[in-house]
């Protein structure tokens, strides 16, 4: 049994009439009766009543065409997806980001444009640190993420620049230092701070390192923790201080305090990150997205 059969089958039913299916279907009358023989034989039951006057669907014809126009119309649907899947406009896509950069305008306005002109894409957020993105990115786990780059990308994998961000002190409100606009990391020495572990990523923890001591500040660390909320908890529990990206003024905790460096500056580059060759197609759409925003923010970026 093939497609055709099933159609001309639908055809000849909803019209009880050869002559008129022939006409729609654009097919010779002898070719469609010659089908829906065909058809009977291989079911091995009569669908239509032959007369004089027309055609007419036995019962068993009234439940085969029933099934036959669900299956069709099924098949039908079936196709659809498949080609919006193909052209990236439907399915479901995994993108990471760095948490703070949930919180300014660029990422979420991605997001939304992306969401209104691919509706028929579920989109899951998934908040991480940048080298385990990565890591995800390259294994397939992840279409995509929202990363800070401190380091060379494997060969698998490209990145779109969106930004350069940078560091601030955040310190706690309980320490008084009243409305400074920035102080010299010179003169927190005698502080506690909270960072991260090196483990969490090597690349910035050296580079934080280095521009801290070359600002003539050797940090007190007294605790650690592994992503930036958790640190701004410790600082707002008055545990110490730390060196943080500074987007996290978006959303600054109520007992935190943030004050810039003069003497210390990081850059933060981030950066959209997909494997070369995605598998996913609505990964192209998101980037189309993505640059289009950029372009309409700040002008065309670069790869």
């Amino acid at each position: 049994m093939e497609l055709r059969h099933l159609r001309y089958f639908i055809a000849v039913g909803e019209h009880e009439s050869i002559r008129i299916a022939s006409l729609k279907l654009h097919i010779s009358q002898p070719a469609v009766s010659r089908q829906i023989q065909d058809l009977e034989d291989e079911l091995g039951i009569t669908l239509f009543e032959r007369s004089p006057r027309g055609v007419k669907l036995t019962r068993a014809g009234q439940f085969f065409m029933q099934e036959s126009r669900r299956l069709v119309e099924q098949l039908e649907s079936t196709v659809r997806d498949a080609k919006l899947i193909a052209q990236g406009l439907q399915g479901h896509l995994r993108i990471g980001f760095v948490e703070n950069t949930g919180w300014d305008s660029l990422v979420p306005e991605v997001l939304n444009q992306f969401q209104q002109g691919a509706p028929r894409i579920k989109v899951e957020f998934l908040a991480n640190n940048s080298p385990e993105q990565l890591n995800h990115i390259a294994s397939g786990t992840l279409d995509g993420g929202f990363v800070y780059l401190f380091e060379h990308l494997d060969n698998n994998l490209k990145a779109i620049p969106l930004a350069l961000d940078n560091v601030m002190l955040a310190v706690p409100r309980r320490w008084g230092l009243g409305h400074r606009k920035s102080v010299k990391a010179s003169s927190l020495s005698s502080r506690p701070f909270v960072t991260f572990p090196r483990s969490v990523y090597p690349a910035y923890y050296d580079r934080l390192i280095a521009a801290s001591a070359a600002a003539g500040l050797t940090m007190n660390v007294v605790q650690e923790a592994s992503t930036e909320v958790a640190i701004l908890s410790l600082v707002s529990a008055g545990i110490g201080a730390a060196i943080v990206n500074g987007k996290n003024q978006a959303r600054p905790p109520a007992m935190v305090q943030f004050i810039k460096l003069s003497d210390i500056s990081i850059k933060l580059p981030l950066a959209f990150v997909t494997q070369v060759e995605p598998e996913n197609p609505a990964v192209s759409q998101f980037i189309t997205t993505l640059r289009q925003v950029m372009t309409s923010s700040t002008g065309p970026c670069a790869d």
